[in-house]
C-alpha cells in the first residue's frame, strides 16, 4: 500500500497543477488582455511541460508495477486505471512535442478569432495546418500501428473508435434528414422572436436560471466569453455565457447548457476531489449532462411554461401570446448556421458534418485548403442553405484552432446518452412535469445527481450511463423522444 499511497499523492499535485492550467485557459477567454496571447502561449506551454514531466515520471511505471491490485477496492483499482490510462499515453507522446502543442494552440485561438472577425479563412489556414501536424504527430506517437483519429478519440471518450460512431451516427442521420423535412415541410410553424432584448435583464435571468438548475455560486460563477464553456471541478466551476440582443435564448439556454457540465463537476463525490475520479469520465458523459439540463428538462413544455414567466417579468410583453406559443418558439427548427444555436433536430446533422470533415482532415483524404469548399457542400445537402460566409461554416468554432480533433463527436455521443437518461428519468419521476411547471427541477437533477454525478470517473463511459439507466445506450430512446415531441409541436 506504500507504493498505492505514493503514487496518489503525486496524482494529486499533478491534479492541482492540472486545475491551475485550466484556469490560465479560463481567463484567456474572459479576462486576459489581448495583447498577451504570445506570453500566454510561452505560460501555457511551460506548464504543459510541467505537467507531462510529472505524467511521464518513471517512479509512476515503478508505483504502478509494485501495486497489488487484488488487494484495492473497486474505488481504488478505478483511481489506478485511469492513472495507468494517462501514464500509458502521455509516455508516448515526446515531451518537447506536448510543449510545442500547448503553444501553438494557445496561439491559434487568437488567429482564429481574427480571422473569424475578418472573414479570412485563409488567414487562418496555415495555422490551423500547423496544428493539424502537430496533432497527427502526436496521435501517430500514442497510435504505433493503430487509426490516428481513434487515438484522438481515445482523449476525449475512452473506448470509442470512430468507425463504433460512425455506425451509430448511420443510424441516426436519415430519420433526423427524414423528421428534418417533414418538419420544414409543416402547415404548422411557431412564430419566431421579435424583439429587442436589453444584455441587463438577460445576464440577470441567466444567473436566476442557473440558480434554479442548482448551480452552487460559492463555489462557481458566471463570466461572459465568445464561446460558451464550462472550466474547473470541484470546488471551483466556472461557467461562461453570451448574450445577444435579438436572440435571448443564446444566452438562457447556453447558460443551462454550461450549468449542466457544471453540475456534474460539482456534483462529484468530495472524497475524490484532485483525484483521477474527481472530474467527468468523458466528453460523451459530460455532454448527456449539459444536454439533458439544455433540452429534454430545459426546453420541455412544462418548463418552458416558467420560462415565459420569468421572461415576461424580466422583459415585459415581448410579443408571445401565451405559454403555448413560447413552447413553440422555443423549439422552433430552422436550418440556421450556427451549431450552438441550433433546435434538436438540426443539431446532430451539424455535428456529424464535422464528424466527417475532421476524419477526413486526420486520414489525409481532405486537405486544409480544400476544407471551406467540402464543408458548403455538406451542408447544402443536409441543411438545404448555402453558407453565406465563414463565421456562419468554417470558422464558426474554435475546436480545430485548439486542436481538439475527436472531441466533436462526443456532443452527439452525449444526445444520446442523454436520451436514454432522460427515458429512465421519467420513468423514475412520474410528476415530472408537475415540478417542472413550476420551476422545480430538484428532482430531475437530484436523480442525475444520485445515479450518476455523484461517482465522477468511477466507470467507464458506457458502464456509467449503464449503471444510471439499467439498460447499454442505444440511438433509439433520443430519436423516438424528437419524433414524438417534434410530431407533436408541428402538428404532424
Amino acid at each position: 500500500m506504500l507504493a498505492f499511497d505514493d503514487l496518489l499523492e503525486h496524482d494529486r499535485q499533478t491534479q492541482a497543477l492540472a486545475q491551475i492550467s485550466g484556469r490560465l485557459g479560463w481567463d484567456q477567454e474572459t479576462m486576459m488582455p489581448r495583447g498577451a496571447a504570445a506570453q500566454r502561449g510561452e505560460e501555457m506551454a511551460a506548464i504543459e511541460g510541467v505537467l507531462h514531466a510529472r505524467r511521464v515520471d518513471p517512479r509512476v511505471g515503478d508505483w504502478l508495477a509494485a501495486i497489488d491490485e487484488r488487494a484495492l477496492d473497486d474505488v481504488a483499482r478505478a483511481k489506478l486505471r485511469h492513472i495507468r490510462r494517462s501514464f500509458t499515453r502521455a509516455s508516448k507522446v515526446p515531451a518537447d512535442l506536448a510543449a510545442e502543442i500547448a503553444r501553438v494552440t494557445s496561439v491559434s485561438q487568437g488567429i482564429w478569432a481574427q480571422a473569424r472577425a475578418a472573414e479570412d479563412f485563409d488567414g487562418f489556414a496555415a495555422t490551423l495546418d500547423h496544428v493539424l501536424r502537430l496533432k497527427r504527430e502526436e496521435a501517430a506517437a500514442v497510435a504505433g500501428a493503430g487509426d490516428l483519429y481513434d487515438a484522438m478519440l481515445d482523449d476525449y471518450e475512452p473506448g470509442a473508435t470512430g468507425a463504433s460512431l460512425a455506425a451509430m451516427f448511420a443510424a441516426l442521420r436519415p430519420r433526423l434528414v427524414a423528421l428534418r423535412e417533414r418538419v420544414l415541410g409543416a402547415t404548422h410553424q411557431p412564430e419566431p422572436l421579435d424583439h429587442d432584448f436589453g444584455e441587463v435583464p438577460q445576464l440577470a435571468l441567466s444567473r436566476e436560471m442557473a440558480q434554479a438548475f442548482g448551480y452552487d455560486f460559492n463555489r462557481g460563477r458566471i463570466d461572459k466569453a465568445v464561446h460558451p464553456f464550462s472550466s474547473g471541478s470541484g470546488a471551483d466551476v466556472r461557467i461562461t455565457t453570451r448574450t445577444s440582443a435579438r436572440d435571448p435564448f443564446n444566452c438562457i439556454y447556453s447558460t443551462i447548457h454550461e450549468v449542466g457540465h457544471a453540475a456534474y463537476e460539482q456534483g462529484i463525490d468530495p472524497a475524490h476531489a484532485l483525484t483521477p475520479l474527481g472530474q467527468g469520465v468523458s466528453m460523451g458523459v459530460h455532454e448527456s449532462q449539459s444536454r439533458i439540463y439544455e433540452n429534454q428538462i430545459g426546453r420541455s413544455r412544462a418548463f418552458t411554461r416558467h420560462l415565459f414567466d420569468r421572461m415576461t417579468h424580466h422583459f415585459g410583453d415581448f410579443g408571445v401570446a401565451d405559454a403555448e406559443a413560447f413552447f413553440g418558439t422555443v423549439n422552433r427548427v430552422n436550418s440556421g448556421y450556427i451549431r450552438t444555436e441550433a433546435d434538436e433536430v438540426h443539431y446532430n446533422l451539424h455535428i456529424l458534418l464535422r464528424f466527417d470533415l475532421e476524419r477526413a482532415l486526420v486520414d489525409g483524404s481532405l486537405g486544409v485548403a480544400d476544407l471551406p469548399d467540402a464543408w458548403n457542400a455538406r451542408f447544402a445537402a443536409d441543411f438545404g442553405v448555402a453558407v453565406d460566409k465563414p463565421s456562419n461554416g468554417v470558422l464558426q468554432d474554435v475546436h480545430w484552432s485548439v486542436g481538439l480533433f475527436g472531441y466533436f463527436p462526443t456532443y452527439s455521443l452525449g444526445n444520446v446518452y442523454a436520451g436514454c437518461l432522460h427515458e429512465s428519468l421519467r420513468r423514475a419521476v412520474p410528476d415530472l412535469d408537475d415540478r417542472l411547471a413550476q420551476g422545480d427541477t430538484g428532482a430531475a437533477t437530484a436523480w442525475l445527481h444520485d445515479n450518476l454525478q455523484v461517482f465522477g470517473g468511477l466507470r467507464e463511459p458506457r458502464a456509467t450511463i449503464a449503471h444510471a439507466t439499467g439498460t447499454q445506450p442505444t440511438v433509439e430512446p433520443l430519436l423516438k423522444y424528437l419524433e414524438t415531441k417534434f410530431t407533436e409541436l408541428y402538428r404532424l
